[in-house]
């Protein structure tokens, strides 16, 4: 009966978990089309070295390693993951235990792990919530985000808790009730939670073993099936992110191809407009859909980490500019359009854009230093965003700063940014 309850858990748990990866993968699609084929030595090298490697982490020693410890805890751990899986399924326990000595190593650095793990968390809540660092308590951070941080991390300490905790009751249960077979190597659970269960009767030990099984792989289960929802879906996103790098150098920004292809024509008379092109209907982003594929997957990868707006040299001077906050609504805004692709049709439209989430002194406040860009651990490009909503206030709506409309003006009439005629240009030369 176990094992049928256990199949249900599993297949149960996995399908929702597709589906939401999938719901994801379709708000991604969303986005325009780019092409980012190119270079896929340079890109496999990028991935390796920023999201295996935690290279731009390194930046700053103390996160980095307490960070590098969760991330190699979350892959290996996941070994005996495996391991539990197939015991769950079939019954058995401890079925990789025909390993031999590899294995009691394995289980011995697993729990090295665990406790290196829970230690780390504990650390990140204290910085978070004692320590109070500036860039974990921005306002764009209160509600549900300043939560999710939470969760994540009393979720890692419990599920490790749980991990020792069933090490701890085997190990008694072995050493005092039964003599046949190996145990494996507890150099953890064996001083940390066996102590406490020295006393306890062999179906005592045997019912917290399975208690602690159970709460394991379902709470691993119930982390799986949140982390869609959660900033630290960049488990997973982080790794396609890396890989599609913008590869140009971070203070090159691109043309509008439709604006360059109109001026063209415009100018030449005999020239001939590109096979299947059609006219543009509109410049820039007014939302999300005319951002890019590769835009909107940086939104779900954000880790709200807030690194890019420590460096952010305008919300340092007290601008209103975040690029935390520019990839937080991001993801919001397309959060809630497929949200109404699912309820209520493709076509609806509810009144409200990007725009309605980002407001235009953020977007102007940007000084596309690219500050950002550099200081975020997973390649993110926030400036991106912001260039291309105000292309779109600028061609679109014509809104934009009165310097800036000055700017504009004098290099429509006087072909230069200043305020005096092209023929008075080289007075200087008298003075």
């Amino acid at each position: 009966m176990s094992q049928i309850l256990f199949l249900f858990l599993t297949v149960s748990a996995v399908s929702l978990f597709i589906r939401n990866v999938r719901k994801i993968r379709r708000n991604i699609l969303l986005g325009k089309d780019i092409d980012l084929s190119s270079n896929k030595d340079l890109r496999l090298k990028t991935m390796l070295l920023v999201a295996f490697g935690q290279t731009k982490m390194a930046a700053r020693p103390v996160p980095f390693v307490l960070h590098f410890i969760v991330y190699v805890g979350f892959i290996l751990i996941n070994i005996e993951v495996l391991e539990i899986l197939i015991d769950g399924i079939f019954g058995s326990h401890r079925v990789l235990s025909f390993m031999g000595p590899l294995y009691t190593f394995a289980i011995g650095f697993f729990e090295i792990l665990a406790i290196a793990v829970l230690i780390a968390c504990v650390v990140f809540l204290s910085r978070r919530y004692i320590v109070k660092i500036k860039r974990f308590h921005g306002a764009e951070l209160r509600g549900f985000p300043q939560k999710d941080a939470a969760t994540i991390l009393f979720t890692e300490i419990i599920l490790m808790a749980a991990l020792l905790i069933m090490n701890g009751a085997e190990f008694v249960s072995h050493t005092k009730f039964t003599t046949e077979g190996n145990l494996p190597n507890f150099p953890v659970s064996e001083w940390l939670t066996a102590p406490f269960m020295e006393n306890y009767s062999a179906n005592s030990l045997e019912l917290i073993e399975q208690s602690a099984w159970w709460f394991h792989i379902i709470g691993i289960f119930a982390f799986m099936n949140y982390l869609p929802f959660s900033k630290h879906f960049h488990v997973i996103l982080a790794f396609p992110n890396t890989f599609y790098s913008n590869l140009n150098p971070k203070g090159k920004l691109s043309n509008m191809e439709s604006v360059t292809t109109e001026v063209k024509l415009m100018l030449d008379p005999t020239a001939q407009p590109p096979d299947n092109y059609t006219t543009p209907s509109s410049f820039g982003v007014k939302d999300v859909k005319d951002l890019t594929w590769k835009n909107l997957m940086e939104a779900y990868t954000c880790t709200e980490c807030g690194r890019c707006t420590s460096v952010c040299p305008q919300n340092v001077t007290g601008k209103i500019l975040s690029p935390r906050k520019i990839m937080m609504d991001t993801r919001d805004r397309l959060v809630e359009v497929g949200n109404n692709i699912d309820k209520l049709g493709p076509d609806y439209d509810d009144g409200k854009n990007l725009h309605s989430y980002i407001s235009e002194p953020e977007l102007w406040a940007c000084n596309t230093c690219n500050a950002c860009v550099e200081a975020c651990p997973v390649n993110i490009n926030p400036v991106e965003i912001i260039v291309e909503m105000r292309r779109y206030l600028v061609m679109e709506k014509s809104s934009a700063p009165a310097s800036l409309n000055s700017m504009f003006s004098n290099m429509e009439n006087n072909q230069a940014p200043w305020q005096f005629s092209p023929a008075d240009r080289a007075n200087w030369i008298n003075t």
